[in-house]
């Protein structure tokens, strides 16, 4: 299943994660930059996508409306873009079994491995 980066996180990324993420995007990319996030939600939904985002919006709609898409909540304070992706990519297994997993909705990442 792709990554979907929410419009806080940089387009930027997908340069250092596309080897790791094959057919990841970000919001910007598909036209849902300035989108609302109900309208990102309904985006993720219907084409696959897990949600990468450091909002907390997307958490509550998991809960209330449980899954798919999954949610990545990154927790990882202000930093960089280039530090956001190496911390993704030391958890790749972790996003992948999570991805995989029946009962898991949302993935909180905090810069505490």
């Amino acid at each position: 299943m792709p990554l979907l980066f929410d419009q806080n996180i940089s387009y930027r990324i997908l340069k250092d994660l596309l080897e790791y993420f094959p057919n990841s995007k970000q919001a910007r990319e598909l036209g849902l930059e300035e989108k609302q996030d109900p309208v990102i939600w309904q985006y993720a939904k219907k084409n696959g996508y897990t949600i990468v985002t450091f909002d907390s919006d997307f958490v509550d709609f998991s809960i209330l409306y449980h899954f798919p898409p999954k949610v990545i909540w990154l927790r990882l304070g202000n930093t960089s873009t280039k530090n956001i992706a190496s911390e993704l990519i030391k958890r790749k297994s972790v996003i992948e079994e999570f991805i995989e997993n029946q009962e898991e909705g949302v993935l909180k990442i905090d810069s505490g491995f």
